[in-house]
């Protein structure tokens, strides 16, 4: 058994799903971002307050998660429970962006535009 020493390979992360002209940022830049330190990132990843995705080896997180308080209120809630539904973290960032005509739009545009209630409805509603 090999320990890993609680570092970044601790931290869960989709392969490279997202589309590659999306945004993202480093876990350095949204701590900077959020104004906290780069652990604090770190714990928020593992405890699911946030998803990244793996691209050529650096966990990056999508610009559009982040918002001017912090994190895009109602992602949080959406990512549990997508979790209990039993997404996977690729499945989960691809629902995200996926777009779905009856928001309109994707469903982390519906979050940005505070219609977190519609989106995890829709959630929801795939776990059933």
């Amino acid at each position: 058994m090999v320990w890993h020493g609680g570092g970044v390979s601790a931290i869960p992360a989709a392969a490279d799903v997202l589309a590659p002209e999306l945004e993202v940022l480093t876990l350095p830049e949204v701590a900077d971002r959020l104004g906290l330190p780069v652990t604090r990132v770190h714990q928020m990843l593992r405890d699911g307050a946030l998803i990244a995705e793996r691209r050529n080896g650096v966990l990056v997180v999508p610009e559009q998660f982040l918002a001017a308080g912090g994190v895009v209120k109602g992602l949080t809630g959406t990512i549990t429970v997508l979790r209990d539904a039993g997404f996977s973290t690729d499945e989960m960032l691809r629902w995200l962006f996926t777009a779905d005509d009856s928001l309109p739009g994707t469903p982390i545009e519906a979050l940005r535009s505070n219609r977190g209630r519609e989106v995890k409805r829709r959630a929801q509603a795939l776990a059933l």
